[in-house]
């Protein structure tokens, strides 16, 4: 009796559209997840990730009016939940200084969530800080705002600001959408940063992060066979030195996936005209269990029309990454 008796290979036949979403932090800001996954990559239905933040323009500099205590800033484009939004520039934009003798403090420069140009106030002190939200420290700011500069007074005492007080570091004073940067797993729905988002936003919370995605649309392979998913291979080549030194090195590489199928016409099949596009693949060893084997990528299509059979495609499946196994 075949062990594969109740295998079953399915093939991304379609997309179902799920929209821009918001990402939900896994609590550490530096993983952010979707519940619904794999994210198709097939064309016209490919994901998109894009975080809170500025795009292009928005430099904050002391106003050209020479009038105390404000700042001009120019044109910007950013994202915002996933939109790119245009923000028009800004004069006089008024700050706020300490009193008496508390003369330290932040304010904060932002694209509210409306698209227009904030500032948010810190709370004055003796002294500046670098945490977020306390005396003398830069202001939180409201959820879906982008802070785009941080101006820095030491006196209470009204005048023009200077270039010098004036902090637009990326990823400290400044929020950009592509920083920092991150990878994606689109088999398990997550996105990893390369560093953890600044918590600096009201309640310590991070910027937001969008994704625009669609999910795929299974189908079964009515007669299918062979499948062999995308996995790396290791090889091992040395060098031998005098004295009976031998040094190693280990290479990877990553080999494509395959099946058969057979076919209606090799015509008008489904599968057939979906030939070199990116798509995923979902092999059950049992049907009747949960686990199964998730493969992406490119479908590569060899017909066979024997004269005594159903047309053949022997298929190829070229990957960027290994297959992965559910196990739920």
């Amino acid at each position: 009796m075949s062990l594969n008796k109740n295998s079953l290979l399915k093939y991304e036949a379609g997309q179902d559209p799920q929209g821009k979403v918001s990402m939900t932090d896994s609590g550490d800001k530096i993983m952010f997840t979707t519940s619904l996954k794999p994210w198709s990559k097939k064309s016209g239905s490919e994901y998109d990730v894009k975080p809170d933040g500025v795009a292009t323009g928005g430099k904050v500099t002391p106003a050209i009016s020479g009038s105390d205590d404000v700042v001009d800033a120019t044109a910007l484009t950013c994202y915002l939940l996933g939109i790119l939004t245009s923000v028009s520039a800004g004069t006089d934009l008024a700050l706020t200084r300490g009193a008496t003798t508390n003369t330290h403090i932040i304010n904060s420069v932002t694209v509210n969530s409306s698209g227009s140009l904030a500032v948010v106030a810190g709370t004055a002190t003796t002294a500046h800080s670098d945490t977020r939200g306390a005396a003398g420290g830069p202001p939180f700011i409201p959820v879906g705002s982008i802070e785009i500069a941080q101006v820095k007074f030491t006196a209470i005492a009204s005048a023009p600001v200077t270039a010098e007080e004036v902090y637009d570091v990326i990823g400290t004073h400044l929020e950009r959408y592509d920083f920092p940067g991150w990878s994606e797993d689109p088999a398990t729905g997550k996105i990893t940063f390369d560093s953890a988002l600044p918590a600096s936003h009201t309640a310590s919370v991070a910027k937001n992060v969008t994704i625009d995605f669609s999910t795929p649309i299974f189908a079964p392979l009515s007669i299918a066979g062979d499948f062999k998913p995308s996995s790396n291979s290791h090889s091992v080549s040395s060098e031998s030195y005098y004295n009976n030194k031998t040094l190693g090195s280990v290479s990877t590489s990553l080999s494509q996936g395959s099946f058969i199928a057979k076919l209606n016409d090799g015509i008008t099949d489904a599968l057939i005209k979906l030939a070199n596009e990116v798509l995923w693949f979902q092999y059950f060893q049992n049907k009747n269990r949960s686990p199964y084997i998730l493969d992406q990528g490119i479908l590569g299509v060899d017909l066979d029309y024997a004269a005594t059979d159903h047309p053949t495609a022997n298929c190829t499946i070229s990957a960027e990454e290994e297959h992965v196994k559910v196990e739920q």
